[in-house]
C-alpha cells in the first residue's frame, strides 16, 4: 500500500449505511454532507480535540479534521486539568463537541453541525455529496492519549495509513469468524468510548474503513444494552469489556441473539466467554492490544488460550537485564503489518512462533509473595471466575507485617462471604497468595471503559481499609 493518499471510507456506495441513530440508517451521502459542514467551520488550524460522546458526531468531526489536515487528539476523559494540559502544549488547541451546553474553562469549543435529523436519511442519495474525499496516507491523523504514570496525558499518534492498514487486518479476521466475506451489513454496538483506543477501533474505524456500521450510543446498563442490541438489524455485534459483559449475563434479561461479541480491556475467563456465546448466540474473540500499538493479535476465548496477531504482524523477543542484580528479562515488542517499526508490549507472553502466543499477565503487575512470584492479573483473573463474584480486584499493601506482604482482596458479591471467597480461591491459588483479607464493597472505582488502573485501586484500597473492618480469613 504505497499510495499517498488513502479514501475517508472503504466503500463508496452512497446508499450504504454507516450508523444507525434511534432505530433510523444514517448513510454514507449523509455523512460526507455533514463531514463537508463541519470541515467548513473548523478554525485554521488546530490540533481538535474530540470531545463528542454521540458516535456518529465522533466520527463527523474526524472527517472533518482529516479533511482539513489537522489532527485528532482523544483524550482519556474530559477533566479540566486534563485539558488545560493540553491547551498548554498547543495554544492552537480546541475543542469539538456535541453538546451545545458545555462549556471548558480556557478552552475554545466548536460545535459539530450535523444536517436536520428528519432530512437526510430519506433524501436522494443524488442530492448529497457522494464522492469519498482522500487524506493524505502519511500525516498524522491522531494522537491517542493515555494518563501516563505520571497522570499527564501521553501521546500515541498513528497516521491513516497505520490505521488503514490494521483495521483492513482486523476485519478479515472477524469476517472470518462471521464466516462472511467482510463486514459488509455488520452493526456494531459498542459500550466502550469512541475515545478510548478500543473503542475508537472497534466501532468507529471498523466502520469507516473495516466495511461495517455502528449504533450512535454508548449503552451502559444491561437493559440499554439489550435495548441497544434489539434496535439494529442482524447482523450485529456487540463491542464490550469483561465488566459490561458480566454485568450485562448476570442481569437475568432475555437478550438478542447477536452474531458477534467482542471483549477487550481485561483478560476474559473461559467460563465467562462460554457463557456469552450460550447467552447471545456468536462466537466471543477477545482483542490483545495497546494503545502505543493498536490491534495486535486476537483468539475465540471460549475454544483457545493461544492468541493469533492479525495481517502481517509478528512477535518478537530480547533478553536484557533486569532490575535484580542483573538477572535476565524477555521483553516482547510488536512489528510489521501497521508498525513502522518495533513497538514494546507492556505483558509477559509465551511464544509458539511468531504469530501465537499465550498471554501470562502484565509486566508491570508482577508480585512477590513469600519468595513466589505471580501476576495481578493472574490472581483477578481467579477471583472473577469464582461462581457468585461479580467484581473483584487484588492489592498489594504498601506496608509489611513480619516481613512478608500480604495481598487483599477487594470483593463485589451479593451472595458470598469472604471466608466463602477464601475458600474458593484456595482451590485455584498457590497458598502464599490466598488473600488473609477479603473486604466486601458496593464497587470498584472503574473507568467507563471497564478498567481499573493502578492508581484509583490504590486509592480506593487505602480509604476503604481505613473504613471498613477486614475480615480474617486464611492462616
Amino acid at each position: 500500500m504505497s499510495a499517498t493518499t488513502l479514501p475517508l471510507l472503504a466503500g463508496a456506495d452512497p446508499s450504504a449505511v454507516l450508523a444507525w441513530r434511534d432505530g433510523q440508517p444514517l448513510r454514507v451521502a449523509r455523512y460526507l454532507a455533514d463531514v463537508a459542514a463541519c470541515a467548513a467551520s473548523l478554525p485554521p488550524a488546530g490540533p481538535a480535540i474530540n470531545l463528542c460522546q454521540d458516535r456518529y458526531a465522533f466520527a463527523v468531526a474526524l472527517g472533518a479534521t482529516l479533511q482539513r489536515g489537522q489532527l485528532s487528539l482523544l483524550p482519556p476523559n474530559a477533566r479540566d486539568d486534563t485539558l488545560a494540559q493540553l491547551r498548554q502544549r498547543d495554544a492552537q488547541a480546541y475543542g469539538l463537541s456535541d453538546d451545545a451546553t458545555l462549556v471548558m474553562p480556557g478552552l475554545p469549543l466548536q460545535p459539530v453541525p450535523l444536517l436536520p435529523r428528519g432530512g437526510a436519511p430519506g433524501a436522494s442519495p443524488g442530492a448529497l455529496p457522494g464522492s469519498v474525499p482522500q487524506v493524505a496516507a502519511e500525516t498524522l491523523a491522531t494522537s491517542l492519549l493515555t494518563s501516563g504514570s505520571t497522570g499527564a496525558p501521553q501521546p500515541h499518534a498513528k497516521t491513516w495509513r497505520q490505521w488503514t492498514v490494521n483495521i483492513a487486518a482486523a476485519a478479515q479476521r472477524l469476517a472470518e469468524h462471521l464466516d462472511r466475506p467482510s463486514l459488509a451489513g455488520l452493526t456494531l454496538v459498542a459500550t466502550v468510548p469512541p475515545q478510548h483506543s478500543y473503542g475508537f477501533e472497534s466501532s468507529v474505524l471498523l466502520a469507516m474503513l473495516g466495511g461495517a456500521a455502528f449504533e450512535a450510543g454508548r449503552p451502559f446498563y444491561p437493559a440499554d444494552i439489550a435495548a441497544a442490541l434489539a434496535a439494529v438489524p442482524r447482523p450485529r455485534a456487540l463491542v464490550t469489556t469483561p465488566f459490561h459483559l458480566k454485568a450485562l449475563l448476570a442481569s437475568g434479561l432475555d437478550l438478542p441473539a447477536t452474531d458477534l461479541v467482542l471483549s477487550a480491556t481485561a483478560p476474559l475467563s473461559p467460563q465467562l466467554a462460554r457463557l456469552a456465546e450460550r447467552r447471545l448466540g456468536g462466537p466471543l474473540v477477545e482483542i490483545y492490544g495497546s494503545t502505543e500499538s493498536g490491534q495486535v493479535a486476537s483468539r475465540r476465548t471460549a475454544a483457545t488460550d493461544l492468541w493469533t496477531t492479525f495481517g502481517a504482524l509478528r512477535i518478537d523477543v530480547a533478553s536484557v537485564a533486569g532490575a535484580d542484580a542483573g538477572e535476565p528479562t524477555e521483553v516482547f515488542s510488536a512489528s510489521g503489518g501497521h508498525l513502522p517499526e518495533a513497538t514494546p508490549l507492556s505483558d509477559i507472553l509465551k511464544l509458539d512462533d511468531a504469530r501465537h502466543f499465550r498471554l501470562l499477565g502484565r509486566a508491570n503487575d508482577l508480585i512477590h509473595v513469600a519468595g513466589r512470584r505471580s501476576s495481578l492479573g493472574h490472581l483477578n483473573h481467579h477471583l472473577n471466575s469464582i461462581d457468585g463474584v461479580d467484581d473483584g480486584a487484588f492489592w498489594l499493601p504498601d506496608e509489611v507485617a513480619d516481613g512478608v506482604v500480604r495481598p487483599v482482596a477487594f470483593v463485589v458479591t451479593a451472595t458470598l462471604s469472604p471466608a466463602q471467597v477464601i475458600a474458593a480461591l484456595r482451590l485455584r491459588l498457590e497458598a502464599v497468595f490466598v488473600p488473609r483479607r477479603v473486604v466486601p464493597v458496593a464497587a470498584l472505582p472503574r473507568e467507563a471503559t471497564g478498567k481499573l488502573t493502578t492508581r484509583a485501586l490504590r486509592q480506593f484500597a487505602l480509604q476503604t481499609l481505613g473504613l471498613a473492618r477486614p475480615v480474617d480469613g486464611a492462616p
